[in-house]
């Protein structure tokens, strides 16, 4: 059974001021904020090159774990907000929606890599 792909052009939505009571709520708008091209791409490099950072330290069973942890997160949302900052001119979710935002870009990843997005 084949998910539906939400908001396939990553259009602008209006922010909900009410707020959003499920990620499924919010994922259309997540989007919206993801609509320039390089901001995309940056988001999937940066998350791509976080999973790699914590599978090499988890695998490698590194005594330095919660350095590698700190890296992959810096590593990760530096790119990604560089996308906001720069390309995208807008202030990144993850300000206002940290969890629902960190789940946005695991599945925008996951749909990108999946072939189900075109970037």
């Amino acid at each position: 059974m084949s998910e539906k792909i939400v908001n396939p052009g990553c259009n602008p939505q209006p922010y909900k001021k009410s707020g959003y009571k499920s990620f499924q709520e919010f994922y259309p708008y997540y989007l919206g904020e993801h609509h320039n091209r390089t901001n995309r791409r940056l988001h999937l490099i940066s998350t791509t090159n976080s999973i790699m950072i914590l599978l090499f330290a988890f695998l490698s069973a590194s005594p330095h774990i919660l350095s590698f942890i700190l890296l992959a997160l810096a590593q990760g949302y530096g790119f990604a907000w560089i996308g906001h900052f720069f390309f995208e001119k807008n202030k990144p979710a993850t300000f206002n929606h940290p969890i629902y935002s960190f789940m946005g870009d695991m599945r925008l990843w996951w749909e990108v890599v999946g072939g189900r997005r075109r970037f």
